[in-house]
């Protein structure tokens, strides 16, 4: 499982991995793929640039790279308490009558309370490749395709490649053509913020839609990866590599959320019992279209009565707090979490250094068995 980009990035395996958690993330680049940190969690420029200090001095000198969210078109802007006053005191009344029909207890009186609204503010993201831009990081990708020209001009005079994700063909050409050095070519199956098109149809209309006009820039294949034999196929349709996020959410590195009796975390719990089925695609998480976990609290939005999701950013200062107080809970099945379809496949926990291994292993697998069809 080599292709250029390993050499280009000094990895050993073509496997880019999203997380939100810097121990995944180390894990991941310490195994031979590329750990990228996802950044919007962090609303203040120095707990990032600990976090990265932190990376600095965990990944024994492999490359790891880091995700920012920032839409091309800055949306609402302000301080958390302006915006916070844009938020209709129905959704709010919806929210709090939702929590408590759930049962979810309210956060403890000294606990430090979310403010997830800042980490999606285009200027909190900015201020998020700044930091980054401070540490060895090999690569800064982009949740929302391509980032505003002059951070892409900043990035690159810095020495670091861009990668953006995409859910169509059309996007992929806007990001070459604003000069993204990786496309990801991100199927309807991913979780989080992703399209309407299927992985098997999207990934080789990426690649060759990018291979026609730019051929130096790679392309990633992200939606529904969790197995090797996925990765081959993958490589076969035209990618040079693969994006993962969701199948790593139940490694054992993965130390966001309370922690059970079981040792493991409300979220885990959730997506270790769920099936491929139990996913859905709504704007109820960040105000844009994200593949989130089927619960109880998906099924209150989806009820009559329920109000329409807030533009971004909105809808994440309606929610935050929300979120963490049903993280930080006991009920799996109030769980608000981005995940894709691969869920299904997340069964158990894991080390991150034996999901990469069997990643290989299948891939080596499968490319063997499609050396014996065509031998035959």
């Amino acid at each position: 499982m080599h292709t250029e980009l390993c050499d280009r990035f000094g990895i050993d395996y073509p496997i880019f991995v999203f997380t939100p958690s810097e121990k995944v993330a180390a894990a991941v680049s310490r195994a031979g793929g590329m750990g990228v940190l996802g950044c919007v969690r962090f609303n203040r420029p120095d707990d990032l640039e600990a976090v990265l200090g932190w990376m600095d001095a965990n990944t024994d000198g492999k490359p790891y790279g880091v995700d920012v969210v920032m839409p091309a078109k800055v949306p609402t802007e302000g301080t958390a308490v302006d915006i916070d006053k844009l938020v209709p005191q129905s959704h709010r009344d919806f929210v709090a009558k939702t929590l408590a029909d759930l049962g979810v207890p309210p956060l403890a009186q000294d606990a430090t309370r979310n403010e997830g609204t800042l980490g999606w503010l285009h200027s909190i993201a900015r201020s998020h490749v700044e930091v980054a831009l401070r540490h060895p990081i090999k690569l800064i990708a982009n949740a929302l395709g391509s980032p505003p020209k002059d951070v892409i001009d900043q990035v690159h005079e810095a020495g670091v490649p861009i990668a953006a994700l995409a859910g169509s063909a059309k996007h992929a050409q806007r990001h070459v053509d604003n000069g993204v050095d990786i496309v990801v070519a991100q199927g309807h199956e991913a979780g989080g913020h992703t399209g309407e098109i299927g992985s098997m149809v999207l990934w080789p209309e990426i690649a060759d839609a990018v291979a026609a006009v730019s051929p130096q820039t790679a392309v990633l294949a992200a939606g529904g990866i969790g197995t090797g034999r996925q990765v081959a196929a993958a490589l076969a349709l035209g990618a040079q590599g693969v994006w993962m996020g969701s199948a790593f959410l139940t490694s054992a590195e993965y130390d966001l959320g309370v922690r059970l009796p079981s040792g493991q975390s409300v979220i885990q719990e959730a997506m270790l019992a769920a099936s491929s089925a139990d996913t859905v695609r709504r704007r109820i998480y960040t105000g844009k279209p994200a593949r989130l976990l089927k619960s109880r609290w998906t099924d209150a939005w989806d009820a009559e009565g329920a109000p329409d999701p807030l533009p971004m950013p909105l809808q994440n200062v309606l929610v935050s707090e929300a979120h963490q107080r049903m993280s930080e809970s006991s009920d799996p099945t109030t769980v608000a979490m981005p995940v894709g379809q691969i869920v299904g496949r997340m069964n158990e926990i894991r080390p991150v250094a034996d999901i990469i291994a069997e990643l290989v292993a299948g891939f080596e697998d499968a490319s063997r068995k499609l050396d014996t069809i065509r031998d035959s």
